[in-house]
């Protein structure tokens, strides 16, 4: 265990004497309660403790003991004059010799500890695997981190501590002010057309602010939720489960720009920092870097020099590339139409056109022909534009994490999961904010057999991005699959204000398997109103017809399946569904053949869905699982 003071180099620089009697006061609190637990106290260095203990429950029952012991203490004095702790754990093998401790163990129990926020503990998945059913304090997992000489990713989780509250939808923490969100900038544009200028400002942010590793900012799905809303900034904090929010506002009036900016508490609503800057057109960026490093330093956060680069940097020149850039990328993240997308394709192909060197411009066109695949275009031809798109966007730009997230996306879609792993864990490494790597692991970790590291990425995908349905959807699932049965209705019934399609999915499925066909076809009948020709509709009323006895409504929801050219070949899986439901194995089996030969097997429901278990049982389905893991290379 490694334990921290908060602040403390800068307290010492500030008020020396100060410091050094609060590190007196530390170890005249945390002594007695380490020898309660059995810790020996290896040596300390400066403001840090190195502690060895017998057993993993010892260390992180007195890690917890350790922070609460120092709110206690915190509560009789001025906040000039409180401890502030940070702890970290990990268990392995040491070296010791002359009474000190060193060795791989150490190395990660240090580089964990300074990713605990203030009266926080972190501790790596080996911990959390050793004492989960041991200890009664409540963990949740950061999902993978990338510490500095460790050459894997660890997954990490943190303590959740009595006195703190989860947000409403995601799994942050309000008292987390580096978990935050950059709210939608309002439109104080003349013109209304402008609008896509404002919501390019915001997504920008997101962007900037995403590639401090200390910040963990929310995606911009979940934000944008919140257009037009008059909510209170608390109640907005508490239901992403934010510390910070930045909130501002943008006029554009032909080439001139004003942009004002605030960093807010999320709890008490306080404005830590609000400034306007004006300028032109050519000035954004330094406006958006300088909005950048304005939260950091009011979040305590001394930005690296690749941090300072990084933000620093323009993504263009051209302010007429840029301006077709935002529209585009508008449409992009809009309804998914034809003429949707391939209005935004032409904006995005003539940003490039205007300046080739705009690698980002490049990326959104691979997702323009990622999203064009299947529906509108031969997936062949519009994977073949997308991969040669992207290509060039890391040749001009090898680190730009966007672009290693929608390659990630790419060979995921082609089945190429050794491909899609690299990538994703690289656009992870640019960027720990991005959501959609997440999901992407989360189904390599379901293909490989890997129930924690399946339910891990997905609570992350859904801690950065919680209004996602997708993410409401898949993490009650993950939940449910591994028999977290109260977690699994717990979520779904937090989230079903927002996301109420696609809570009675998963609530359907879960009353489906358990056998309560009434309650089944009642959450059935919610999804119907809101969603009436979505395929997971029809199978399910063809699968509740079967269980009833009905077969030839099931047969009759099979033809409207295999009618639904749109939906594509994963439409297989749902058809395969409905034969389970029948009780045709061999039916089933054969479909599944054919969504493996189109790539369009969906893994996780066929590895993990518990109403799916007497497949499992089938000879077939284990040949079914190796061909799947030869074909998309995770075959050992």
């Amino acid at each position: 265990m490694f334990t921290d003071m908060v602040g403390y180099t800068a307290l010492g620089q500030k008020d020396e004497s100060l410091s050094l009697a609060l590190v007196e006061e530390q170890r005249r609190v945390v002594r007695p309660i380490l020898a309660r637990h059995n810790g020996r106290e290896v040596k300390t260095i400066g403001d840090a403790f190195l502690v060895e203990f017998p057993s993993a429950v010892d260390a992180v029952r007195c890690a917890y003991d350790i922070q609460r012991a120092v709110r206690e203490f915190n509560l009789s004095f001025p906040s000039d004059k409180r401890i502030h702790l940070r702890v970290g754990v990990h268990v392995g093998d040491v070296i010791e010799s002359e009474g000190d401790i060193s060795g791989d163990a150490v190395n990660v129990a240090s580089r964990i500890e300074p990713l605990a926020e203030d009266g926080g503990v972190c501790l790596t998945r080996q911990v959390h695997d050793f004492v989960r059913n041991r200890v009664d304090i409540p963990m949740v997992s950061l999902g993978p981190k990338f510490l500095k000489n460790v050459v894997e990713p660890l997954e990490v989780y943190r303590m959740i501590m009595p006195w703190e509250k989860e947000g409403q939808y995601g799994l942050g923490q309000p008292s987390d002010k580096r978990r935050l969100a950059v709210l939608p900038f309002a439109n104080m544009s003349p013109d209304p057309n402008d609008e896509y200028f404002a919501d390019g400002m915001t997504e920008e942010l997101i962007d900037r602010l995403a590639q401090i590793k200390e910040i963990e900012v929310i995606a911009r799905t979940s934000v944008m939720s919140y257009k037009g809303e008059k909510k209170k900034a608390a109640e907005m904090a508490k239901e992403l489960g934010v510390g910070s929010l930045v909130e501002g506002s943008v006029r554009k009036a032909g080439n001139r720009v004003r942009v004002t900016a605030q960093l807010i508490n999320g709890a008490t609503e306080g404005h830590l920092w609000s400034s306007h800057f004006d300028g032109y057109l050519d000035d954004i960026f330094a406006v958006q870097s300088e909005i950048a490093e304005k939260v950091a330093g009011e979040l305590k956060i001394r930005l690296l020099e690749t941090e300072k680069r990084i933000l620093e940097r323009k993504p263009t020149e051209n302010t007429e590339a840029y301006g077709d850039f935002l529209r585009g990328r508008e449409l992009l993240r809009g309804e998914a139409s034809e003429a949707t997308l391939r209005q935004a394709l032409a904006l995005l192909e003539k940003a490039v056109e205007l300046d080739p060197s705009f690698a980002r411009a490049r990326v959104e066109v691979a997702e323009c022909h990622i999203d064009l695949a299947d529906m509108y275009e031969p997936k062949r031809i519009a994977h073949s534009d997308a991969r040669a798109s992207l290509k060039e966007a890391l040749n001009l730009d090898p680190d730009l994490p966007e672009a290693h997230s929608s390659l990630a996306s790419l060979l995921f879609n082609e089945d190429d999961l050794m491909g899609a792993e690299t990538e994703a864990i690289r656009a992870l490494e640019l960027n720990p904010s991005l959501p959609d790597p997440h999901r992407i692991l989360f189904e390599i970790a379901a293909t490989r057999n890997d129930p924690v590291g399946m339910v891990s990425h997905i609570e992350t995908a859904y801690r950065l991005d919680p209004i996602k349905p997708l993410n409401i959807y898949l993490l009650g699932e993950a939940y449910f699959w591994t028999g977290k049965d109260r977690e699994a209705l717990e979520h779904w019934k937090k989230t079903e204000p927002v996301s109420p399609a696609y809570t009675y999915r998963g609530m359907a499925d879960y009353y489906f398997t358990k056998g309560d066909l009434a309650m089944a076809g009642e959450y059935h009948a919610k999804v119907q109103k809101i969603l009436p020709e979505h395929p997971w509709v029809i199978w399910m009323e063809g699968a509740l017809a079967a269980r009833l006895g009905d077969r030839d409504k099931a047969l009759l929801s099979i033809k409207r399946l295999e009618g639904d050219a749109k939906v594509g070949p994963v439409v297989l899986n749902y058809i395969a569904y409905v034969d389970v439901a029948l009780g045709d194995l061999d039916s089933y089996f054969a479909r599944m053949e054919e969504a493996l030969e189109a790539r369009a097997q969906i893994q996780s429901f066929m590895m993990y869905a518990p109403f799916l278990a007497k497949v499992r049982e089938d000879p077939r389905y284990q040949q079914l699982v190796q061909k799947l893991r030869r074909q998309t290379g995770l075959a050992k």
